[in-house]
């Protein structure tokens, strides 16, 4: 699992790090601690995390294993037809253990008088309701398949579920069908409660109730029903018709992604053999593939939507956004602005102020530009309606819109059409590089002068992401750093150029090095005698060149203190490689997407947020800005919130070669990071 040099461990494998990291959430799930529902709705989480490893992650390491390729320099010293094998055995373990949560967490919701059934334990009272539910919402929307040997199966739709019937007619044929489980339909279905006791149906099992009314024209004997899904290969295929625009390459490659190549089957176990070797032959399913015998029901990921029935005591405490200090929503946000910077961390503070700026910015006759990087929208998107409305206001409104954002393309293309018909300028990126900075700046006119004011973030502009993401958005009137801002938009319509920036650092040009001098630094003062560390909050590390300058610092003796939610390729702790280096990971209520990073400097820290993390496409293959921060304060509570999440010993897990995902609880009073966090910044309006 992990690439060996010499006597020790240099890296770990960065699918294996990931699956790991999900198995952090799969914790969630299994905490009793957690509240009922919302256990139920990590376990969601964890389905769709592994949804989307397969459709990308498997499929890359498949596509190198089919090349012909051992790929053990890009995986860690591991082959990638290894790599696929032990994928699949840790997913297995995995699902099976999830499936045991499940059955646990079901049997809580029991205790609650909230009750799962299935198609064998409606009550007389309850069938007229389902039967005519079935009639009028699921009948008219129903896409059944009916197979045999002379028709080729269609391509099934790339983690949609599938039940897969078996009707055993006379003369011990067979006739074969697939019921698709359309994601437009509610997959829990709420029935009429029955005194205390609550009944959710799987749509599953609703359709397991009336197969009779499905399949009646059928002589059968006997009828049965067991869930598959496949998952397909996610990598976009972008043709070289020189006729179409970026956009319809683009639109045309996200609608082609349903004919990818699976990359995984889960079935019910309990199939029988005959069903499930008919449909695998059918579907071309090969030995390559990741076949996972599943439970009952697949798409877990719907749980992310479990209805809550009322039962607010069975979810987290809803939290309610603060207002930053001293920065009003009710008075001039450029006014504000222009006195000094403000930090707006989500979903401790609203993002209202986002929504404000731009909007302010929409209707300010004295803003005369306004320049925006977007990469995911939220499906109802203030920040693109403000972005219009300025436009129909007469400013010159220039949105780069990341396209390529994976499984948000087809949104991203809704909304670029839209802000097109009403005169905003888009630029689609860069070739070869995504644009995953996350920027803001406007041009307005004072006394004949045009003077910036704008925001740099390590999120997406998103309002429902805000809400459970937490990240951190500047608000800067600091003409130095806007100024540098401006010549990133600048390499975006002149992108052969090479700008040079004086204050942020940008990918992918400099971000490598910048960084490497900011290690450096702390390897020379530790040498020196002088205070040295580096403090690092990350989503992501993989990059090999960045995890090896860290070695480097560590065997200088720097302190390294690292918080890293996802995948961790660096091997923290090894004695003569990186025994100076701690590295933990925090999953909760809130998913940790910040990015900040702080380096002693001779206790003058230098503190920088970022949109980009440590791995080799966020520095080599995307546009990614890091900026500094000059104001003292701002600084300061950067640093205090560092130390709150490193403080952590109730979510926290160890992170380390052993990959066991170890919680780092110890007999100190307890420090929940989230809540300590958000308290820290009421405390502030007290």
């Amino acid at each position: 699992m992990i690439k060996k040099t010499g006597p020790n461990y240099t890296y770990i494998n960065r699918e294996l790090s990931w699956l790991q990291f999900n198995g952090r959430v799969l914790q969630e799930a299994s905490d009793e601690n957690v509240p009922l529902i919302e256990r139920l709705r990590f376990l969601g989480i964890f389905s769709n995390n592994l949804d989307e490893f397969f459709k990308v992650r498997y499929a890359t390491v498949k596509r190198i294993d089919e090349a012909g390729k051992a790929g053990k320099n890009q995986l860690g010293g591991i082959k990638a037809s290894d790599l696929l094998e032990i994928i699949t055995e840790t997913v297995i373990k995995q699902q099976s253990e999830s499936l045991s949560i499940l059955s646990n967490i079901q049997t809580k919701l029991e205790t609650e008088d909230i009750f799962i059934v299935k198609e064998n334990q409606i009550s007389v009272s309850q069938q007229k309701f389902i039967k005519n539910y079935f009639i009028q919402h699921v009948s008219p929307a129903l896409v059944t398949i009916i197979l045999n040997d002379e028709i080729r199966i269609p391509n099934l739709k790339d983690s949609a579920a599938y039940l897969a019937i078996n009707m055993s007619l006379e003369k011990n044929d067979n006739q074969y069908a697939l019921i698709e489980i359309s994601k437009n339909m509610d997959r829990f279905v709420v029935l009429p409660k029955e005194g205390s006791k609550n009944s959710i149906i799987m749509l599953d099992d609703l359709l397991r109730y009336c197969l009779d009314d499905i399949f009646n024209i059928f002589d059968y004997k006997s009828i049965s029903a067991h869930m598959i899904k496949i998952t397909r290969d996610a990598e976009l295929d972008l043709e070289s018709d020189l006729s179409k625009s970026f956009m319809e390459k683009i639109s045309d490659s996200v609608k082609d992604r349903q004919d990818g190549e699976p990359v995984r089957f889960v079935y019910d176990k309990t199939i029988d053999k005959e069903t499930l070797d008919f449909l695998m032959a059918k579907m071309g399913i090969e030995s390559s593939d990741s076949i996972i015998p599943g439970g009952r029901y697949h798409n877990r990921r719907d749980y992310m939507s479990f209805p809550s029935l009322g039962r607010t005591d069975l979810l987290y405490n809803k939290i309610v956004a603060l207002p930053v200090k001293g920065l009003s929503l009710e008075t001039s946000i450029f006014e504000a602005i222009a006195k000094k910077d403000y930090l707006q961390y989500t979903p401790y503070h609203t993002f209202a102020y986002t929504v404000k700026f731009l909007r302010e910015a929409a209707l300010d006759p004295q803003v005369k530009v306004i320049k925006i990087t977007i990469y995911r929208l939220a499906q109802i998107s203030h920040v693109a309606s403000s972005l219009i409305n300025a436009a129909i206001n007469g400013k010159k409104v220039t949105v780069s819109m990341e396209i390529q954002a994976r499984f948000d393309e087809q949104a991203n293309i809704d909304y670029a059409e839209q802000m097109q018909r009403e005169g905003v300028q888009l630029i689609f990126g860069v070739q070869g590089l995504k644009v995953h900075s996350k920027m803001c700046v406007i041009e307005r006119e004072e006394k004949n002068k045009i003077v910036r004011y704008g925001f740099i973030s390590t999120g997406n502009f998103n309002e429902s992401t805000a809400k459970i993401y937490t990240d951190y958005t500047l608000f800067t009137a600091n003409q130095k750093i806007l100024k540098d801002i401006s010549k990133v938009f600048n390499f975006f319509s002149v992108n052969y150029k090479v700008y040079r920036f004086k204050h942020i650092i940008t990918s992918p040009h400099y971000t490598k090095n910048a960084f490497f001098n900011l290690i450096d630094t702390e390897i020379k003062n530790k040498k020196a005698g002088k205070p040295a560390y580096i403090r690092l909050k990350m989503n992501s590390i993989s990059s090999y060149k960045m995890i090896n300058k860290l070695y480097e610092a560590s065997n200088a003796g720097v302190s390294i203190e690292m918080i890293v939610r996802g995948i961790c390729c660096l091997v923290p702790g090894v004695k003569g490689m990186s025994e100076n280096i701690k590295v933990v990971s925090i999953i909760d209520k809130f998913l940790e997407h910040t990015r900040l990073y702080v380096f002693c400097n001779d206790n003058i820290p230098k503190v920088y947020i970022s949109s980009a993390d440590w791995m080799t496409r966020n520095i080599e293959n995307r546009v990614e800005v890091s900026c500094p921060i000059y104001d003292n304060d701002i600084k300061e509570e950067l640093i205090d919130t560092f130390n709150i999440c490193w403080k952590d010993n109730v979510k926290s897990r160890i992170l380390d070669r052993k990959q066991t995902n170890t919680y780092r609880h110890d007999k100190k009073e307890k420090i929940r990071a989230q809540f300590e966090t958000y308290n820290y910044y009421k405390n502030q309006l007290d």
